[in-house]
């Protein structure tokens, strides 16, 4: 009993959708740290040989697989955030004087 050589015919078409699905699904985000963190994220990168941009990204995502998800906690890590609330309230501000860009504009 032979193979049946159709199986060939598609293994690279199915391959290739794959790696599209993996790509499409990824999402490019932007992370800007202050100067410790990022000499910290320099020298761990270095120590392991591995670029900075590559384990950042498997440190945060190490970090949001560990997160909990309960609404309470979020909202006290986001409490710990140096600033967060003044920057929110300054936001607000901005907006209201008509400071900000339009969501429609944003495309």
């Amino acid at each position: 009993m032979g193979r049946d050589p159709s199986y060939l015919a598609c293994t690279s078409r199915v391959f290739s959708c794959t790696l599209l699905e993996v790509a499409s699904a990824a999402k490019r985000i932007n992370v800007t740290l202050d100067d410790e963190h990022a000499a910290k994220l320099a020298r761990l990168a270095k120590r392991t040989h591995v670029q900075e941009g590559t384990l950042a990204r498997s440190l945060l995502s190490t970090a949001l697989d560990d997160a909990d998800p309960d609404a309470t906690r979020i909202t006290e890590i986001l409490d710990a955030i140096p600033g967060a609330w003044e920057r929110t309230q300054e936001g607000l501000s901005q907006a209201a004087r008509g400071e900000g860009t339009p969501l429609d504009e944003l495309a």
